[in-house]
């Protein structure tokens, strides 16, 4: 056999990270184990290959981005590589294309220059984990309902005064009268510290009012760390 080389790339240190991280789903023993692999087997490891290809080639992209970025730093990186095992255990549990998109995201940001602090990654790692796909999406429209309009192609209506619960409910038509849905989901960002606090979804404004940014400066860390970089 030959000897194998020393040095990694990128694609190699995502996948072997992948490959760890997902190696890690739990398993019973004995005859349970059987069934567990019968039913669950083949789409774990589908789920296992698509995300190692995404990993991959998001490595393979930062790696063209920045300038200097040697495979070897990137290997010795421990928050990096703390980052891309954790994103692997979630992607691995999860089917949600937005979930699947921002761990992606989380990762290519983890490996650029002056990412999160490490400790902070974590944390956004686990609000991707617990929050839904409404949850990602409402926060980005309350970031910037304007340009959340923009980016997606939906009209803005222009309007000279109402509630936060129109913008919500005419940029997201899945919401609509769901109004117990989206003041938890507006809880939860609270509770987090994505948003600000107090009521403000049914309260009567200016349109300028119900246009404005809903997030704190964590939020909007939080919106930048899953978004891909520019």
């Amino acid at each position: 056999m030959k000897t194998p080389p020393k040095d990694k790339g990128a694609v190699d240190i995502a996948r072997e990270a992948g490959r760890a991280a997902t190696s890690l789903v739990p398993v019973v023993g004995g005859p349970l184990q059987v069934v567990f692999e019968n039913l669950f087997g083949s789409p774990l490891e589908k789920r296992r290959q698509a995300w190692l290809e995404q990993l991959a080639d998001a490595l393979t992209e930062v790696e063209n981005r920045v300038d200097g970025l040697s495979p070897e730093k990137l290997a010795t990186n421990e928050a990096f590589v703390t980052v891309a095992m954790q994103a692997s255990q979630i992607a691995v549990r999860n089917h949600h294309e937005a979930k699947l998109e921002a761990l992606r995201n989380a990762v290519m940001n983890a490996a650029l220059p002056r990412p999160p602090h490490e400790d902070e990654q974590m944390i956004f790692l686990r609000l991707i984990d617990q929050l839904t796909p409404w949850h990602l999406r409402l926060l980005a429209v309350l970031d910037n309902p304007a340009a959340w309009m923009q980016r997606n192609s939906v009209t803005n209506p222009g309007w000279s005064m109402g509630g936060v619960s129109n913008v919500i409910e005419h940029c997201l038509p899945d919401l609509r009268g769901q109004r117990d849905v989206y003041e938890q989901i507006v809880r939860d960002f609270q509770g987090e510290g994505l948003i600000g606090q107090g009521q403000f979804l049914n309260v009567t404004m200016t349109g300028t009012g119900i246009m404005e940014s809903r997030t704190t400066a964590r939020g909007k860390r939080f919106i930048s760390f899953i978004t891909a970089p520019e």
